[in-house]
């Protein structure tokens, strides 16, 4: 507990340093993000500075992401923004190549950035937290390039313990899955397609309201393969006609449960071996 609030203490303390100037925040309206517009907003109250919670409308996202991202940020009273992109038109990533992340992250950071540019908001802050940095996370290195800051990496502060603070802080999305973009759904090298994308969106989306929380539809061609948390297969099992009926309905023709479970980046294992190799 003593390492947790000393991470805590560290965390404030970061985020202080960069309040002497107008900041923007890279707000996806998930827990990390959440809690940085949190402190910021804490911080900047402090030295009469402001914050903008600027948020992305991509092509890449789940519907109403945005949406649940501008009310979160209504309850902390921040300034928010939505900025509507189009990756597929600007950040060549059609074909889903294994460089994916970081071509796709370089030109949203890019994009906010240049809105952070036109509100005279000095610091960019991003929500990299200190798990992220023992993970296969090639779209840090765009991060970083462009000079965005990551106050929870600074402070070491992992995932569990991000969500930990956020509980305290009474903020909305402390317990919201992580959603990252559709295109990580798809084995690369498939050439990624709009109607696609959103057919597996709502699959996932069906699969959370049957009660699933962790979950993730791994496309393979005519192939649905579902993931969730281990402690979860055997819900799976026994809803098993509602969710192959429910998945076969949005035009899949095969549907598979993944036994191994949920876990973030299954599509990158050949990745993950290439760059251990090195």
């Amino acid at each position: 507990m003593e390492e947790y609030r000393e991470k805590v203490r560290r965390l404030r303390a970061v985020i202080k340093s960069y309040a002497g100037e107008d900041i923007a925040v890279a707000f996806s309206g998930g827990a990390d993000s959440g809690l940085l517009l949190k402190l910021a907003n804490e911080a900047a109250r402090e030295t009469g500075r402001r914050v903008y919670g600027i948020c992305l409308d991509t092509a890449l996202h789940p519907a109403g992401e945005a949406e649940g991202a501008e009310k979160a940020a209504k309850e902390m009273g921040a300034a928010f923004i939505r900025l509507k992109i189009d990756e597929f038109e600007n950040a060549g990533i059609e074909h889903n190549p294994e460089d994916r992340c970081y071509r796709c992250k370089k030109y949203m950071f890019q994009c906010i950035m240049d809105e952070a540019r036109r509100l005279n908001a000095a610091v960019v802050m991003e929500g990299t937290n200190g798990d992220d940095l023992f993970a296969y996370r090639p779209g840090i290195r765009a991060v970083k390039e462009l000079g965005a800051v990551s106050p929870l990496a600074e402070a070491g502060l992992s995932k569990e313990e991000v969500r930990k603070l956020a509980g305290e802080y009474g903020i909305s999305v402390s317990d919201k899955p992580a959603s990252p973009c559709l295109a990580t759904r798809f084995p690369y090298g498939t050439r990624l397609d709009r109607a696609e994308l959103l057919k597996v969106a709502r699959a996932e989306s069906v699969l959370r309201e049957m009660g699933f929380y962790n979950v993730r539809v791994r496309v393979h061609g005519n192939l649905a393969r579902i993931e969730t948390d281990a402690e979860n297969i055997p819900l799976l099992m026994e809803r098993r006609e509602s969710i192959v009926g429910a998945v076969k309905r949005l035009g899949y023709d095969y549907v598979a449960a993944d036994l191994e479970g949920f876990r973030s980046g299954s599509m990158d294992i050949h990745l993950k071996a290439h760059e251990a190799e090195r």
